[in-house]
């Protein structure tokens, strides 16, 4: 996926078959069917893979046309050319730089096309379209980057979008981390309603859509060789699916916000200071499982500021708290939803957080960033 006109066959006319889809398309992918790139000549990324030239034409024709094949992609122009269905168009860009790349419950490729997708879906926009951008070191197994390719085929083609466009590029030994991934997505609002900070009033209702924390706590218990009885996944999912049956409903909803990185506390002052508003929430309703908790504690965090990957924040008229309740819980990629607080007046915008022993406190951003590379 690149600029750069191929050199000895045309781009879309594939010499490796089609790979048939992998029935894993969460958690690491794993090795089969096998890599489409002779590993005997070519075990590993090389500088000539992005150079423009025949191993950067075979790169693309055998690896990653077969695996996001789609007519539009197969164009092998400079840019794809589409008809945008009616309503308002959402488009929306976000990079990768997880580490490390493959991880319990997901890795950067499923990710990356899951947080794009989310992104869409926080506009109430039904998603369509996905550009991919590789940044590739040298000397990156080249069955990684397979597998990463073959995560990302799977969870495009869970989420109903095409990947039609990207770009390539390879740099030295040392510069790159392994592997980066830039996506661009575009998904058309096929809705009147006004999803965004601005909207949200007081007597909103406030929702979650799941437990919080798992994405973050997964990364650092793998880097810190953290053990406990149970395996902790990240919460990595598309949301899309659920947004959409919530506006099929008829849900008035307000405003509707994805909580990566800086968690839970760092979405609800975001909006709190965009709508000018202040937020009460009650921690006891906040769902944290245990050993979530208890990685927490271990690193010092606090898990209202850890970062999902598959969770979102709902602000909805209160009259439709119950349904969007009852709608989030019909779905699995919103495990234990809750009410958790509601949208209240105040001379100062602020979070304030109800704790378990009943004492109030204010809710703020973290200063920094906790957890570098978790997404």
């Amino acid at each position: 996926m690149a600029n750069s006109e191929p050199t000895h066959q045309p781009f879309g006319q594939s010499p490796a078959p089609n790979p048939q889809p992998s029935p894993n398309p969460r958690g690491t992918p794993d090795l089969s069917p096998a890599c489409p790139i002779p590993l005997s000549q070519y075990p590993h990324i090389l500088l000539a893979h992005g150079g423009g030239g025949r191993l950067m034409h075979d790169l693309l024709a055998r690896m990653f046309l077969p695996a996001f094949r789609n007519p539009l992609l197969e164009a092998g122009h400079d840019s794809s050319v589409f008809s945008a269905p009616p309503g308002r168009l959402a488009f929306t860009t976000d990079s990768y730089v997880v580490r490390p790349i493959f991880f319990p419950g997901g890795d950067i490729g499923s990710m990356a096309v899951h947080g794009t997708v989310n992104d869409l879906a926080m506009s109430g926009a039904r998603p369509l379209y996905l550009s991919a951008g590789f940044i590739l070191e040298e000397g990156l197994p080249m069955d990684t980057l397979w597998n990463v390719v073959r995560s990302m085929r799977d969870a495009a083609a869970r989420c109903g979008v095409h990947i039609i466009t990207g770009d390539t590029k390879v740099v030295d030994k040392g510069k790159g981390d392994g592997l980066f991934i830039n996506t661009a997505g575009l998904g058309v609002v096929e809705h009147k309603l006004d999803i965004a900070p601005a909207s949200v009033r007081a007597g909103d209702v406030v929702l979650i859509s799941g437990d919080l924390g798992r994405h973050g706590m997964a990364i650092m218990a793998l880097r810190e060789g953290l053990q406990f009885e149970t395996t902790i996944d990240s919460d990595s999912a598309p949301v899309s699916g659920v947004v959409q049956e919530l506006l099929s409903a008829g849900v008035e909803v307000h405003c509707l916000r994805d909580l990566t990185r800086g968690g839970l506390a760092s979405t609800l002052n975001e909006i709190a200071y965009a709508a000018k508003v202040r937020i009460a929430v009650e921690e006891a309703r906040v769902p944290v499982r245990e050993d979530v908790h208890a990685a927490c504690e271990m690193l010092g965090l606090d898990p209202l500021h850890v970062a999902c990957e598959g969770r979102f924040a709902a602000f909805v008229a209160a009259k439709d708290a119950d349904l969007t309740l009852a709608i989030l819980r019909g779905h699995a990629e919103a495990p234990a939803p809750a009410i958790i607080g509601e949208v209240t007046t105040g001379a100062t915008p602020l979070v304030v957080l109800k704790g378990t022993l009943g004492a109030h406190r204010i809710l703020d951003m973290p200063s920094g960033e906790q957890l570098p590379r978790i997404c």
